[in-house]
């Protein structure tokens, strides 16, 4: 990034500015890498920034992709209300008459724009939208010349669909992803896949092959320069390890998460990071309730600031378990009703069902 910044200011000074198309295409490649090898501070400032030559050129395509990888920015630095916006614009400017065709061999730009406003969907407490949008996206994607628009479609909706707990359609797509990127070559979404599946394996109770699978994606992952994603990884990582009784590792893991996000300004999982350190915290051989409220309460209070909604219950959750725990029935079910009371949709995703049943459980 600061390469590119350079050449361009030396070649403005010398009133040699580059034409607009030119720039565009350089900022595009300059974002991916910032993508990638993640930066949020440059993601966001390239992002703004095509966005407005595109604007200035009055183009449609670049100003859909603009709108795009605004969102995406916002959405991965923890900005996700205005991301929604983006994606929309994008959504709404696209033509499937005029523009399906320059997805060959480049990405679809609908479908990638549904899936990251599918993700932005769940941070935001809209679990059915989320489903919706995936579902949209991967239906667009069984062109099988369109290999950059499959794999990535298949990868970033599994996000999604990681979180709402669709632990069965997951396997389905890392399945298809892994597959596809194995005869293109494309050692990233290998890796990618094989992550996926590892934390698909912590969640489903398999924490042996999902450390191997998670440890052996990751190392592959970071070959390739890529570190987006890697507080999310990690944290998974850490509940695996914590399942088995290694905490050392567990604590490790999450360490290295947040100083990940200390320093790439990948904010969007924070919340989440805190709450599993206060699920460990409880979980040790000598568990500290002081450490993990401190958890839960950090994780409550970036949450409800990044209005990440799905996040929010996740953290009342686990604040409600260990108030209950220390005798704080009516405390734990005073926090969590609102919460859960705020879902105007999703109830029979996993997260929703497993508070639905909690806050039963405080009120008998």
């Amino acid at each position: 990034m600061e390469r590119a910044r350079l050449l361009f200011e030396q070649a403005e000074a010398r009133g040699e500015a580059p034409a607009d198309p030119l720039l565009l295409a350089v900022l595009y490649g300059v974002w991916t890498c910032s993508l990638i090898a993640f930066n949020g501070d440059d993601l966001r400032e390239v992002a703004a920034r095509m966005l407005a030559i595109a604007e200035k050129q009055e183009a449609t395509v670049p100003i859909m992709i603009g709108h795009r990888r605004m969102g995406t920015a916002r959405t991965l630095t923890g900005h996700v209300t205005d991301a929604l916006a983006h994606f929309d614009r994008s959504l709404g400017l696209y033509n499937a008459a005029e523009h399906r065709p320059l997805a060959t061999p480049f990405e679809n730009t609908r479908v990638v724009s549904l899936c990251w406003r599918a993700f932005a969907h769940w941070l935001l407490g809209f679990p059915e939208a989320a489903l919706a949008d995936a579902d949209h996206a991967l239906k667009e994607t069984r062109d099988p010349d369109q290999a950059a628009t499959f794999m990535l479609a298949n990868a970033i909706a599994s996000y999604t669909l990681i979180q709402c707990g669709s632990y069965d359609a997951v396997n389905v797509l890392l399945d298809a992803l892994v597959v596809m990127a194995e005869e293109k070559g494309a050692v990233s979404r290998k890796a990618e896949g094989l992550i996926l599946r590892g934390c698909v394996l912590a969640l489903t109770g398999k924490c042996p092959d999902a450390i191997q699978m998670i440890t052996l994606g990751i190392n592959t992952w970071r070959s390739t320069g890529a570190s987006v994603w890697m507080p999310l990884y990690l944290s998974y990582l850490a509940r695996a390890h914590a399942e088995l009784g290694q905490y050392d590792d567990a604590w490790r893991s999450i360490g290295e998460a947040i100083t990940t996000m200390e320093e790439t300004k990948e904010l969007w999982c924070e919340a989440e990071v805190h709450r599993v350190a206060g699920e460990i915290a409880l979980a040790s051989p000598k568990p500290d309730a002081a450490k993990a409220q401190a958890s839960f309460e950090r994780a409550l209070e970036v949450a409800r600031k990044q209005q990440a909604r799905s996040l929010e219950l996740r953290a009342a959750m686990s604040m409600a378990r260990l108030l209950r725990d220390q005798g704080e029935r009516d405390q734990a079910c005073d926090l969590l009703a609102p919460v859960y009371g705020w879902f105007t949709e999703g109830h029979d995703t996993l997260d929703l069902k497993n508070e639905k049943a909690l806050l039963d459980e405080l009120v008998r």
